[in-house]
């Protein structure tokens, strides 16, 4: 794997040289993009807005409009605007994973070490493991900062992106009902969940879709037809909340037996 970010973790006087990487990839099918008429390729270029002309990668830069000119920055300058957080990552206070709501997580990457930083990756890795917490500090990443949590998993420490509040839309926006379920519907449901309570397996879980989807490519490109049924959505013949708990209940304890 190649690394997408080196510098350093802190904690207290500890410092950790280190360096990350992407942990997770895609699993969809890599499509491209074609014209109809002879399935050439469609290739998207840069071009000048003033001449038209295509503009190469290496001519392009960033540029800031600032009143009514634009300001130019190169790599330098966006590390001089935070050198501490370009390259080091300060972990400002520990907490509990299961404090952090779910929709703070944006992407996780693994973290290793640097060879001098051995032992400090170890340490803090044991650490975090026995105190069961978790580490939050910022860092500054393609030009942005991001707020980060780094936690023990197994040998490896995993540094999780997180969103900053004000990036998590508000529901106030959304037309919500104000209604309260029966208290017998809530036991039923409650029962229901509880039935179906089980460890969570990762494995259980995989891309079915693209697995079928790469059949039917498959098959039309061997000429062969691929059956198609459109999905039917059968709504339950009765509106009444307890009897579809009740059926649901029943169908979950014959499934179990």
């Amino acid at each position: 794997m190649k690394a997408i970010w080196t510098g350093s973790i802190g904690f207290g006087l500890v410092n950790i040289p280190i360096k990350l990487f992407t942990a997770t990839e895609s699993s969809s099918l890599d499509f491209d993009m074609l014209d109809k008429k002879d399935l050439s390729n469609i290739r998207f270029k840069r071009v000048n807005e003033t001449t038209q002309k295509e503009v190469e990668y290496a001519n392009i830069v960033k540029g800031y409009m600032l009143n009514g000119k634009y300001v130019v920055l190169d790599d330098a300058d966006f590390k001089k605007a935070s050198p501490e957080k370009s390259s080091h990552i300060e972990i400002m206070q520990f907490v509990k994973e299961s404090e952090i709501g779910s929709m703070y997580f944006e992407s996780p990457y693994y973290v290793a070490p640097e060879k001098n930083g051995t032992r400090a990756y170890v340490l803090l890795r044991e650490a975090l493991a026995k105190a069961g917490k978790v580490g939050l500090g910022t860092f500054v990443m393609r030009s942005k900062e991001h707020v980060c949590m780094i936690m023990a998993m197994g040998d490896a420490l995993v540094l999780n992106r997180l969103r900053f509040p004000q990036e998590i839309r508000k529901t106030t926006e959304l037309e919500l009902p104000s209604t309260k379920s029966k208290p017998e519907e809530i036991k039923m449901a409650v029962s229901l969940i509880d039935q179906l309570t089980k460890p969570f397996n990762p494995k259980l879980f995989k891309d079915e879709y693209s697995e079928k989807l790469l059949k039917v490519i498959q098959a039309k490109a061997k000429g062969k037809a691929v059956p198609f049924k459109p999905l039917k959505v059968v709504h339950s013949k009765s509106k009444d909340l307890m009897e579809q708990l009740q059926a649901s209940l029943s169908a979950s304890k014959r499934k179990a037996s």
